[in-house]
């Protein structure tokens, strides 16, 4: 029986190896190789491979080749189509696919590669591996996908009808690192400047040819204005690069490990790739942590400005680090390796709570949680539980007899401003100094709002926000529904809905949902703390399916239902339990103009009076996945 990886080898890297796609275009690829007293070793060796548009070169993906190849494995990258040094046109996700295919099989045919390999990445990385999973690559082994898509339709491109604007602005900051800019340096800092004023571009949506800020990089600006003007579930959506949902019955049959945070951009796509998949093939697993998008926050205590506690982070915890973790995984899937991988529980949940609400060193507040266990993903014993929306703001389990409605106006040229959420490459540049160098053109690249959780209030620092700052619930396009203090602890797990019963003047909106953790005043936080623990939003076109969209008639009501992010956090007994209700969130989703227009080509923008409707007849409420006390 093979034994557990150890890292007795040196490395020695192989720049710029020659592989060539199927249709000739050359894709820049490093090997490392495991070296005995400085020369390659003769291997055979198992293979792990990242595709990657952010630039294989980086001090990152150093590490990961020394790691791997001092374990005795290969470790494969690889620049994705039309990024830094490979051949080629980027056009997001397109050709993820066969590109994928072809080298997984070139590296199995290397001469020193065993034939077993294994993928993993994060993001992108994560897309790329989903992809070339549908094109079944003979020698692929295993797999593990962190923070990867699903149905860019429903989720992580597109959500529900709106348009995840980090795409438009991944697009312009990366943008200004493509081989265009590269060749170009007066187009990179074109791009540059547009990235630092970035939110004002979005402010300026919609975009067309010629009228955005990648009107110069005319490839970018296509793709990125498909992918905002394709709303509806239509043939766009069937490419198995942007949605995986209808490929599940054909896509490669090897163990694979869904990982993500129940605070990245891509918890749901994670959680649903699971569990359309765990019935179909053997060896599906789920890893969800407390964390934000990437690698590096995996070994975090914290998410935004919440601290998980101790207990969060990979390190010290499920392994010794990030890297040892996937080693394990790999040395079962591609060595052999009998150390009780393949005998472990199927899902693995950090809930997220219980950490008792003091405000850290840092100014974080202590939410805390802890790792549990499970077999299956919606938990079987997890009771749907609906909270209702009650007259007065009240939240209550007892749906209200005659309670009536509530209105709001929402005005897309004043959206609700997003303060923090499942967020990433939402990203601004910060203007560079004077006679400053930068060795690449996104150096002072940061977020625009907060990844993660915070007390929901707008505040001077977060582009965008303006005065008089203070609670998202003061606004008068926001509706609340609260609980009274809960009497014991009551813990969501799961995927969470709201069913609401809205009537508009407008033909068409948003209806956006925030599930929320109300912190008591404390001497800490002697306001409380209002934590954002789950949302989502849906463009109400879409309330009878992607595929159908229909505009409203005045004043009729209609039965939305919108999905949030699923979750895992315990609401502690004096907490309350807080439903918020408004059009927008801003700049996270593109604003709703309220005029019925195609989407991404309106030509201009409207209020919307919104009432949602809570009585006998239309019982709009929140339905919680609640896990019994055992």
């Amino acid at each position: 029986m093979a034994e557990p990886s150890r890292p007795d080898f040196g490395v020695v890297l192989a720049r710029d190896v020659e592989m060539r796609a199927r249709d000739g275009i050359a894709l820049a690829t490093d090997v490392w190789r495991p070296a005995l007293n400085g020369e390659p070793a003769p291997g055979p060796f198992p293979a792990v491979m990242i595709r990657t548009p952010y630039g294989r070169t980086g001090e990152r993906y150093q590490r990961e080749g020394e790691f791997w190849s001092s374990h005795g494995y290969l470790f494969v990258v690889q620049d994705t189509r039309g990024r830094f040094d490979s051949e080629g046109d980027f056009v997001l996700l397109a050709n993820e696919g066969p590109d994928g295919y072809d080298a997984v099989e070139w590296v199995a045919a290397l001469p020193y590669c065993d034939g077993n390999v294994g993928t993993y990445g994060t993001s992108y990385s994560g897309w790329v591996q989903n992809a070339l999973a549908v094109q079944r690559p003979p020698h692929l082994r295993a797999m593990w996908v962190n923070q990867g898509g699903s149905n860019g339709n429903v989720t992580s491109l597109r959500h529900n009808g709106a348009l995840e604007l980090r795409w438009l602005t991944w697009a312009v900051s990366h943008g200004a690192t493509s081989p265009e800019a590269r060749r170009d340096p007066s187009l990179a800092r074109e791009l540059q400047q547009h990235t630092v004023d970035m939110v004002e571009w979005l402010r300026r949506l919609p975009w067309g040819p010629g009228n955005s800020p990648l009107a110069r990089l005319p490839g970018y600006e296509r793709w990125a204005c498909d992918l905002y003007e394709h709303g509806d579930a239509d043939a766009y959506w069937q490419s198995s690069g942007l949605n995986f949902e209808p490929y599940a019955d054909v896509t490669a049959d090897v163990p694979t490990m869904y990982s993500g945070g129940w605070y990245d951009s891509y918890t749901r796509a994670t959680t649903g790739m699971y569990a359309l998949l765990a019935g179909r093939k053997p060896h599906q697993r789920l890893l969800m942590g407390p964390w934000t998008h990437g690698d590096a926050p995996l070994e975090r205590s914290y998410a935004g400005d919440v601290d998980l506690g101790p207990r969060a982070p990979i390190q010290g915890n499920l392994a010794a680090s990030r890297q040892h973790l996937l080693l394990r995984w790999f040395d079962s899937w591609l060595r052999g390796v009998r150390d009780g991988v393949d005998a472990e529980a199927p899902v693995r949940i950090f809930v997220m709570g219980g950490g008792g609400g003091a405000k850290t060193r840092e100014g974080r507040l202590l939410h805390g949680g802890a790792w549990r266990d499970e077999r299956e993903w919606p938990l079987a014993r997890a009771v749907a539980t609906p909270f209702y929306l009650r007259g007065g703001g009240a939240l209550g389990r007892e749906a209200g007899r005659a309670e009536g409605e509530s209105t709001f106006v929402y005005d897309p040229t004043k959206p609700l401003p997003t303060v923090s959420a499942n967020t990433s490459s939402l990203n601004e540049i910060v203007p560079t100094p004077e006679r400053v160098m930068l060795p690449s053109p996104i150096t002072l690249m940061r977020v625009i709002v907060i990844q993660g959780g915070a007390d929901q209030r707008t505040r001077p620092d977060l582009t965008g926000h303006e005065p008089p700052y203070g609670p998202l619930a003061s606004r008068p396009d926001v509706l609340t529904f609260t609980t009274q203090p809960l009497a014991e602890d009551v813990e969501v797990t799961g995927p969470v809905e709201a069913t609401l019963y809205l009537s508009s003047d407008a033909p068409d909106t948003d209806l956006f949902v925030m599930l929320l953790d109300l912190y008591p005043p404390t001497a800490d936080w002697p306001d409380g703390y209002r934590l954002n623990i789950a949302d989502g939003l849906m463009r109400v076109r879409y309330r009878d399916g992607m595929d159908r969209p229909a505009l409203m008639e005045p004043g009729k009501v209609y039965e939305v239902r919108v999905p949030l992010y699923p979750t895992s956090n315990r609401f502690v007994a004096g907490h309350r339990i807080q439903v918020l209700v408004s059009s927008s969130s801003f700049p996270r989703f593109d604003p709703n103009p309220n005029t019925g227009e195609p989407i991404g080509r309106h030509t201009g923008a409207r209020p919307a009076r919104n009432t949602i409707h809570h009585d006998a007849e239309h019982q709009s409420r929140i339905v919680l996945p609640v896990v019994p006390r055992q």
